[in-house]
């Protein structure tokens, strides 16, 4: 690799880590999970001196009360790395790739070291037995940059009708899909339980997965004391887990600073291509709610960029929350949801971190085309409601015109979008639905309505009409929405 610009950005080192003591007061707190995942990294490039040559420091925002964490790292390196601290967003890890690549080929950056870690599973047994593992302490301080926009992607109304997170909306998408599909309801959960199982397959031979019992589409699909349906049609197996411990770290540098460091070629992994891109914040201008613009752009626009084509991917990894997240994006991105769509196993079965899962699908792709040399990587990372997107294509092999970024969202902004009609009363049509279960059963049925003029969001606590909903196809029903904004069959 002789002909390889000093400049180009390659990325030499991952690790990962997952922690589930017997005691969780044993467990390390979030921190020293990032330190250790790092130094995992730096084992893996076989050069830890890449900890002490960091330029930069960036950390993935997590569920903790560290203000700076990579003023932590910095200190615990030696190190003389500008800390940066994401905003909040599952797309972020692959963002600051992106953003990682670009500033080392401008020069900014010699060694980027990016990081994540939950230990939400230990806190919460520690507090159920009334004991608290100790966190570093942290005087409250800014990193010396923040990374990526804070976006409200809440809309009030959506709040006060009970649309209010993620279970409740990506089962939503998943109706409009399968609507989209023409499927039955019955045949559509048989189909995507199978998908789901391929997930499940992967994960139990990954290492690092929180998940590693195996499950076939059947105990996925069925509700069970163990699997509780939670937003029909998606049991608990289907939803995305965050109750865990893992941690995860990619180190970035240019060709010459790996060099420098001594990293053998043989770890060097290349940025291709990134991008970045993101619908419209708030669910109800969606112009519909089964496909995705932004993906469809930023996506497609990273596989130009390296000059591939969705069959000149050789591993995928894509964004798995929820069944329809993956659905959506393998559509918008040509690559059909027959082919395997997971490296890791997924949010449910590895496990979804909160803002960290990309960094573990990174790590876990390095490794994948390491042992594949020459061959191509994609990754997709998924913020919000199908909300904020970025995509990194990799290899082993560098790229033929260096690394190549392009922020879409000029492009996708030009979609067509629809009003919130959040005071329409009467007649309206079902365009996505989903029932809310609790542990004794169907709580609440949660409905987008389209009407004349916009997009109406209704609920119902009917039981008959609730169960009627998973049984049959409600898509494309007339309703009429009621004063208190529920809904009955028209």
């Amino acid at each position: 690799m002789s002909s390889v610009d000093p400049r180009t950005p390659v990325l030499v080192g991952s690790g990962q880590l997952i922690q589930r003591p017997e005691n969780p007061l044993n467990a390390l707190e979030p921190v020293a999970m990032m330190r250790a995942a790092l130094e995992a990294a730096a084992d893996d490039a076989g050069a830890k001196s890449l900890l002490d040559r960091a330029t930069h420091t960036w950390v993935v925002k997590g569920a903790w009360p560290y203000t700076d964490p990579g003023a932590l790292l910095r200190d615990e390196f030696g190190n003389n790395s500008r800390t940066g601290l994401s905003t909040d967003g599952g797309n972020t890890p692959q963002s600051l790739v992106n953003k990682a690549s670009v500033r080392i080929q401008q020069g900014e950056a010699d060694v980027v070291l990016i990081v994540g870690a939950e230990g939400i599973w230990s806190r919460r047994r520690a507090k159920r037995s009334g004991e608290r593992i100790p966190y570093t302490d942290q005087a409250p301080t800014q990193p010396d940059e923040m990374l990526g926009k804070d976006v409200t992607m809440s809309h009030p109304v959506e709040l006060e009708r009970g649309f209010a997170m993620p279970i409740n909306f990506y089962p939503m998408f998943e109706s409009a899909f399968r609507a989209s599909r023409g499927e039955t309801v019955a045949d559509h959960r048989d189909r995507v339980s199978k998908l789901w199982e391929t997930f499940n397959r992967v994960a139990c031979a990954n290492p690092y997965s929180w998940v590693r019992t195996p499950m076939t589409a059947d105990e996925i699909r069925n509700p069970g004391p163990s699997n509780r349906l939670v937003g029909f049609p998606y049991t608990k197996a289907m939803n995305s887990n965050w109750d865990l411990d893992q941690a995860a770290a990619i180190i970035l540098c240019s060709a010459e600073a790996a060099e420098a460091a001594g990293v053998s070629q043989d770890r060097w992994l290349f940025p291709h291509s990134g991008t970045d891109g993101a619908d419209t914040n708030f669910v109800s201008n969606r112009a519909d709610l089964h496909s995705s613009p932004a993906i469809r752009v930023a996506g497609q626009r990273a596989m130009q960029l390296a000059g591939v084509t969705p069959d000149d991917l050789d591993h995928v990894d894509l964004y798995s929350c929820f069944p329809s997240a993956v659905q959506i994006a393998a559509t918008e991105l040509g690559l059909g949801v027959d082919r395997q769509l997971t490296q890791t196993g997924g949010l449910t079965f590895a496990g979804g971190p909160l803002n960290n899962y990309v960094t573990h699908s990174i790590a876990t792709m390095a490794n994948v085309l390491r042992d594949d040399p020459g061959s191509v990587g994609f990754c997709s990372a998924n913020g919000g409601y199908i909300t904020k997107h970025a995509f990194g294509v990799y290899s082993t092999t560098p790229p033929t015109d260096g690394f190549q970024h392009q922020d879409c969202q000029e492009e996708i902004n030009a979609f067509p979008s629809v009003d919130l009609d959040a005071d329409h009363i009467g007649l309206a049509t079902v365009e996505a639905y989903t029932v809310m279960h609790g542990a004794e059963g169907p709580e609440k049925g949660l409905a987008a309505l389209r009407t004349s003029n916009g997009r109406q969001w209704a609920t119902t606590n009917d039981p008959a009409l609730m169960n009627s909903m998973m049984d049959e196809e409600h898509v494309g029903r007339s309703v009429e929405v009621l004063s208190d904004f529920t809904f009955e069959l028209a």
